[in-house]
């Protein structure tokens, strides 16, 4: 293995490891050292990659984003555009642990971003990237004719605000508010705006 796929592995699981310590026991008790054993790397590997707990941390936010866009655009070139816009609502809430993981992590970007203006910063620039992500693929579908013409920007900004809500919900395990039932408000409104049948396809 070349030095530079060395280097790669390493943040990569640096990464992962950080993202497992925050979401597990939130930023503020976050230590290096924890990170640094949960990846099984020394603390001073660790902070050749990251100085500091906050660049960590951002840096994991990105990570897992990254991670989870590059899954749902796997084969964007073959499937319809309405199968991934699915799968980005899909992944706009907790449907599965390492999406659960993932709300953890976005939790504590709002706590910290409330008191640090940095975080504040990155959180807004996170939510562009979200919003752009939405929006390629509504964009797509409309140019292809597969989507009725609309306001993109104002799509996706419903759609967001939308899982941000029913994903707080769910993630305080609210009884009254349902995956099933939060996937259905939203993919409603998303059919309307695009002139979609009301069930979210399937693959």
């Amino acid at each position: 293995m070349s030095t530079k796929m060395r280097t790669a592995d390493t943040r990569e699981r640096i990464l992962t490891a950080a993202c497992e310590v925050i979401a597990e026991i939130g930023f503020e008790k976050i230590r290096m050292r924890m990170v640094a054993e949960k990846a099984g790397v020394s603390t001073a590997l660790l902070h050749y990659h990251f100085d500091t707990r906050e660049k960590l941390f951002t840096e994991a936010m990105t990570h897992s984003f990254a991670n989870t866009a590059t899954d749902v655009e796997r084969d964007a070139q073959t499937a319809s555009a309405a199968v991934i816009l699915a799968r980005i609502v899909r992944n706009l809430l907790p449907t599965d642990p390492e999406l659960h993981q993932d709300w953890r992590l976005w939790q504590e970007l709002w706590v910290r971003a409330l008191r640090d203006e940095t975080t504040r910063t990155y959180a807004v620039d996170l939510y562009a990237q979200l919003h752009t992500w939405v929006a390629d693929a509504v964009r797509r579908g409309i140019a292809s004719g597969e989507f009725a013409p609309t306001d993109v920007d104002d799509l996706c900004t419903l759609v967001l605000s939308l899982s941000d809500g029913y994903g707080i919900r769910l993630m305080l395990r609210d009884p009254t508010v349902t995956l099933d039932g939060a996937l259905t408000a939203i993919w409603r409104q998303v059919s309307a705006a695009l002139g979609l049948p009301d069930g979210m396809p399937v693959e």
